[in-house]
């Protein structure tokens, strides 16, 4: 397949795979997940089959439509959107198997809908990553929202509802209000929304214009969770545990970092942006949310709750990476989207896991339950340990070379924000695992054993993925350099 179709079919497939599934179901379950699985197993073959063109220094695009002049729909390929299409279409799998183990163990009704949306917000993560332009960005990020909200309020209940309203309007709100505006901007100033290497608005806007236009771009792509427009995340929580897997570790949030870090090298310039004192407080507003949010993290009961907090801190140290403006902390946003991505997906198999097997949702309640459910207790452990940064997990990794780069910038901030967060997040994550381990039950609790055999296939499959990239992570890293190096 060439690399210009093969960009198409990363985008028609999901959208075809729902259709496929939303037939299927009414046929029975069975075809309905085998559909599923293949549309996953085609997206993964469609989507790493461009890995080989790229690491040659191909940048394969194509432009679709030219909705009004200067304005068109356009898809290229490059490092950090090759990078978020392989780590998406790849744990969509994994996920798609546990999500079979989880709704079926669970009694959930509407699993032919759910499954449905998922391939839907795969197609519009496939459309984020190869955007070729902001234009194309925006609407591809308008489209995962829509079509995640029907996950999001997928138990139907007033308060599930009311949550995901939450949900729908902080998300739409912010890319109207704030994203889209940045946008216009953009393309009055640069005559152009193009992402392109080296920038585009150098010479194109003064001191003071610069800050105030990432501080749109920022706060309007809600999905970073950047304070204060990180509400959506908490309230998000009411979704089954594998739509909160694809809103953590999948698609959502990785597609508001990922936008985030792509507009900074490839809008602004890393250049540019370094040389303008106004845009210096991204990297306040990034350690502010660090460590906001795992203070408030220490305070939660409710083991979702608790991760979802864990999530607005883990991706400010993306945000926070790419605002170092350094080489080699721009390799470490990239690399800790998969980090975080194998470990707060291992961490929320678990919960679910849990969950099924026991009805269990609160911190407290999980004294003694390693002794019933080893297999997933271990996976979450490695989970924690990652988000800590222990070696040898995948997080240890990241938040090496974003320290390097935190160095490399003698940026004192960045390098006590790291150090500090890990402190916090080893305080609330230590406590659990000590307690899974090391507590007892409590007499009369429920008899149970490990959730379905799929969901624990899958959660142990990702907590290996935790561990192996801790040693193979060198093609991460190559493709990655590529972006500092002035190739994308």
């Amino acid at each position: 397949m060439i690399p210009e179709t093969a960009i198409l079919a990363a985008i028609v497939l999901p959208l075809a795979g729902a259709l496929a599934i939303a037939l299927a179901g009414r046929i029975s379950p069975n075809l309905r997940e085998a559909a599923t699985a293949i549309t996953a197993i085609s997206l993964i073959w469609v989507v790493w089959g461009l890995l080989p063109t790229l690491m040659e220094g191909g940048r394969p695009s194509v432009e679709v439509s030219e909705v009004l002049p200067g304005l068109s729909i356009a898809f290229k390929v490059e490092p950090l959107g090759m990078l978020f299409a392989a780590l998406a279409s790849g744990l969509w799998l994994i996920n798609s198997i546990y999500s079979v183990g989880y709704m079926r163990g669970n009694n959930e009704k509407n699993q032919t809908r759910f499954f449905a949306c998922f391939a839907l917000a795969l197609s519009a993560t496939m459309g984020i990553a190869f955007a070729g332009n902001l234009f194309t960005l925006f609407l591809f990020y308008e489209l995962l929202t829509l079509s995640t909200y029907p996950l999001v309020a997928h138990k139907g209940d007033a308060a599930t509802v009311r949550s995901a309203r939450i949900y729908l309007g902080v998300l739409l709100s912010t890319s109207i209000g704030l994203f889209l505006p940045a946008i216009i901007w953009t393309y009055m100033a640069a005559g152009t929304g193009d992402f392109t290497a080296g920038g585009i608005l150098a010479g194109k806007l003064n001191d003071p214009e610069i800050g105030l236009l990432l501080g749109l771009f920022v706060f309007g792509i809600g999905k970073a969770a950047v304070m204060p427009m990180h509400k959506w995340l908490p309230a998000a929580m009411v979704a089954p545990t594998p739509v909160s897997a694809l809103l953590h570790a999948v698609a959502v949030v990785k597609a508001g970092v990922f936008a985030i870090t792509k507009i900074i090298v490839y809008i602004f310039g890393i250049d540019f942006l370094f040389a303008a004192p106004s845009s210096q407080w991204l990297l306040y507003a990034a350690a502010f949310t660090i460590i906001t949010a795992s203070l408030v993290a220490m305070r939660q009961t409710n083991i979702k709750r608790l991760l979802a907090y864990s999530t607005i801190a883990q991706l400010s140290y993306v945000v926070m990476a790419a605002a170092i403006l350094k080489p080699l902390a721009e390799v470490g946003a990239a690399i800790h989207m998969v980090a975080h991505a194998f470990g707060k997906i291992t961490l929320f198999f678990a919960a679910g896991a849990i969950y099924v097997a026991s009805k269990k949702t609160e911190i407290a309640q999980l004294r003694g339950i390693g002794k019933r459910m080893p297999w997933t207790m271990a996976a979450f452990t490695i989970g924690a340990l990652s988000m800590i940064g222990v070696p040898p997990t995948a997080g240890f990794v990241s938040k090496w070379y974003i320290l390097a780069g935190a160095f490399e910038a003698n940026n004192l901030i960045a390098v006590f924000t790291i150090i500090g967060s890990t402190v916090l997040n080893a305080a609330y994550f230590l406590p659990i695992l000590y307690m899974v381990w090391f507590e007892q039950e409590k007499e009369g609790g429920k008899e149970h054993g490990e959730a379905p055999v799929l969901a624990v296939l899958a959660l142990c499959l990702t907590a290996l993925l935790t561990l192996g990239f801790f040693l193979f992570n060198g093609p991460v890293i190559e493709l990655e350099s590529q972006v500092v190096k002035g190739l994308g």
